[in-house]
């Protein structure tokens, strides 16, 4: 296998959308309508379909407003993280009580998505590398994940497993009935 790890950009979009309308969810169906847009929707859940949330993530991504990373093998996307600054995910700032110092300059990791046959091979360790390798040459001073404190399967875990984080120096900064804020210091 031959992976590349690419930051999104205007000209990957269609790779982008290509995972996206390919990738099938067997462990949880509500997923297939999200485009990776759930933490920048306002609305009414109820309200998201496929469609808008596809055609929202046109824009995002049209308007350099969604980041985050594909995972390739040789020319096709097998892999995506969401990674941006914590701005700009709105459902993260109006619905979760994550933000100690308003000041605190914040790269957010809020979603990891692996294609179901590629799974396990340490792809999601190798978008991470890539994050806290071109993040930590920016203006920011932490790093930040949403894990959930018990595993679960794979899809499960689509904020990043605890374990990953573990790895590479993230700590615990608050904790919630079912999930930690984790940290790892810029420096």
């Amino acid at each position: 296998m031959n992976v590349e790890i690419k930051p999104l950009t205007k000209d990957l979009k269609d790779d982008y959308l290509l995972f996206f309308d390919n990738i099938f969810f067997e462990e949880n169906h509500d997923r297939l309508k999200c485009y990776c847009y759930d933490y920048h929707f306002l609305g009414d859940v109820a309200t998201c379909t496929r469609e808008t949330s596809r055609s929202a993530v046109i824009d995002l991504i049209n308007e350099n407003k969604l980041r985050g990373y594909l995972a390739f093998d040789n020319d096709k996307p097998i892999g995506w993280c969401n990674a941006n600054n914590r701005l700009n995910y709105q459902r993260l700032l109006r619905d979760y009580d994550y933000i100690d110092n308003q000041d605190d300059k914040v790269c957010s990791i809020v979603c990891f998505l692996i294609h179901p046959d590629y799974r396990r091979q340490g792809i999601a360790q190798k978008i991470l590398e890539r994050i806290i390798t071109d993040y930590s040459n920016k203006d920011y001073d932490y790093f930040e994940a949403y894990p959930k404190k018990e595993e679960s399967s794979c899809e499960g875990n689509f904020k990043g497993p605890l374990k990953l984080y573990k790895r590479y120096d993230f700590r615990i900064n608050k904790e919630y009935d079912n999930y930690y804020v984790m940290r790892r210091k810029i420096e």
